[in-house]
């Protein structure tokens, strides 16, 4: 019997709402494809909220983080993708990651970080070189405070350097990303179904 799983996926797209976002978009399909699965999830988009910069849970004055860091907190899965910029991740990415931190020195009851047992997904999209540098330091980052990583969980796209169609302009999602898309969203919704059903050892 396969447990009930979720997931929530932050879009850290440089655009308030309502503007389209590829980045949302992306998300979005990852949310749909974890759907296939069994997993329900809901899409946030980060710049929507008041999050201040910061390493603490909370903030203070007005910080809006705590009630998006619950919803991450509530996740089995964390889908986590930004646009490219500069060849760099978007600033919204580095301030939800900077808030992350915070996990660090969070432990459950048997001592083990309170983000263990939960898996992360990124996308990376953009219009130049980059995808593969984000990914890693999306990983590593996520990997740091306790998330597990999946198998061939980063999902990317990189238009034509210098060039203006975005990802969602495209008539249709390219058949190499929706494969890593569908790849995506099984390995993560299978290891995360595994660590629900058998935590991590505590220390």
């Amino acid at each position: 019997m396969n447990t009930p799983l979720t997931a929530v996926a932050i879009s850290c797209t440089l655009k308030p709402s309502p503007a389209s976002s590829s980045s949302d978009l992306l998300a979005r399909q990852l949310l749909d494809a974890l759907a296939e699965h069994g997993v329900t999830g809901d899409l946030v988009r980060a710049v929507d909220v008041d999050i201040r910069p910061g390493v603490e849970k909370d903030m203070g004055d007005g910080d809006q983080w705590p009630t998006l860091r619950q919803r991450v907190l509530d996740a089995d899965i964390l889908v986590f993708v930004t646009p490219t910029w500069m060849g760099q991740h978007s600033s919204v990415a580095q301030r939800v990651l900077e808030r992350l931190d915070a996990e660090l020195s969070e432990t459950d009851e048997q001592g083990r970080p309170i983000l263990f047992d939960k898996v992360a997904i990124a996308g990376v999209l953009g219009n130049e070189d980059g995808a593969h540098h984000i990914s890693a330091i999306l990983f590593q980052a996520l990997n740091d405070i306790g998330y597990t990583i999946p198998a061939q969980t980063s999902v990317y796209w990189n238009g034509e350097a210098m060039q203006t169609v975005d990802y969602k302009d495209l008539d249709e999602t390219p058949e190499a990303v929706s494969s890593a898309i569908t790849t995506a969203a099984r390995n993560a919704a299978h290891l995360a179904q595994q660590l629900a059903a058998q935590a991590y050892p505590a220390e």
